[in-house]
């Protein structure tokens, strides 16, 4: 079993910066990626992107790229996801899953975490 807990969620203005933490444990050894995905209300949930636990190879939604990064602490067996230049339409509750493979597609990830929420104000 994998055990994901997500947490620095909060409130901040359009333009500015939030860092999302994602600690993991147990058999995280069995997790190709971390990947974070948000689903706002009334939507699906939607692919953020992922971090390879091997490498630290990393993929991005085109709705983030630019603005959002993702790194790992293998020390703390902990990934973060680095928000930056945020806009209304990230608001949203932001998960990290385990990937079993190298993939966007949220039916090969399992173990979500509880989620944090992000608000980001106009």
């Amino acid at each position: 079993q994998v055990q994901l807990v997500e947490s620095g969620g909060g409130l901040v203005q359009t333009g500015g910066s939030l860092r999302l933490s994602c600690a993991a444990s147990g058999r995280t050894d069995r997790c190709v990626t971390l990947g974070w995905f948000r689903q706002a209300p009334g939507k699906e949930r939607e692919f953020v992107g992922l971090i390879s636990r091997s490498g630290g190879r990393t993929y991005f939604a085109d709705s983030v790229k630019g603005r959002f990064t993702i790194s790992g602490d293998s020390a703390k067996d902990t990934v973060y996801l680095q928000m930056n230049s945020l806009k209304p339409e990230d608001t949203a509750i932001y998960y990290c899953a385990c990937g079993r493979i190298f993939t966007t597609n949220k039916r090969d990830f399992d173990s979500w975490g509880q989620g944090t929420q992000v608000t980001v104000s106009s």
